[in-house]
This record gives C-alpha cells, structure tokens and sequence, in this order.
C-alpha cells in the first residue's frame, strides 16, 4: 500500500517527466506550441490576433533545465523517503526480534 507522501512526490515526478518530454518534442518538431505550461502568468504576447509560441532558447535555456532540475530534487526526495522508510521499518522489527528472521 502506498502513503499519500510517497504517491504525492511519484504524482509529482510524473507532471515533471512530462514537461522534459513536451519540451523537447517543442525543440524537435514544434510540437506543443500552446502547451499551458509554456504561456507566460500574465502578459500574453499577441500578434496578429494569434498567440506567440514560446522562444526556443526560452524553453532549452529556461523552462526545460528547471524542469531537470525539479526533476532531479523530486528523484532524490523519493530516494529518501525510502530510505526512511526501510529505516524504520528495520527498527520495528529489531524492536519484535524478527529483524534476524527476516533477513
């Protein structure tokens, strides 16, 4: 059974593998030019009545190494959160002695 912790950070890593992946199919072939994560908070950039795709060194430079970057954190919070995991899972069975059986 999986915690709402450990099924939060995997929802997580999900959303941003998903963002690396559109990103650089944008880099590739244009493909998700009007993706929402690509448009800007507030300031919508227009012309001719059309919405402007995001600059292509915006989304290499910017966009796509924050989103390793995220990335790479979220990865090493999972890795943690096993460990703390294991840990205390260890301690509860040295508490009970089957710690020995168990291995």
């Amino acid at each position: 059974m999986m915690n709402a912790k450990r099924k939060a950070v995997l929802d997580r890593i999900q959303s941003f593998e998903e963002a690396v992946r559109c990103a650089k199919e944008y880099l590739e072939s244009g493909k998700h030019a009007d993706w929402h994560k690509f448009r800007p908070l507030f300031d919508h950039k227009l012309k001719d009545g059309k919405e402007v795709p995001p600059h292509k060194d915006w989304v290499k430079n910017v966009f796509l190494r924050r989103a390793e970057k995220a990335l790479t954190r979220t990865e090493k919070l999972l890795r943690g959160l096993d460990e703390r995991e294991r840990v205390r899972d260890n301690q509860a069975l040295r508490r009970t002695g089957r710690a020995e059986r168990s291995l």
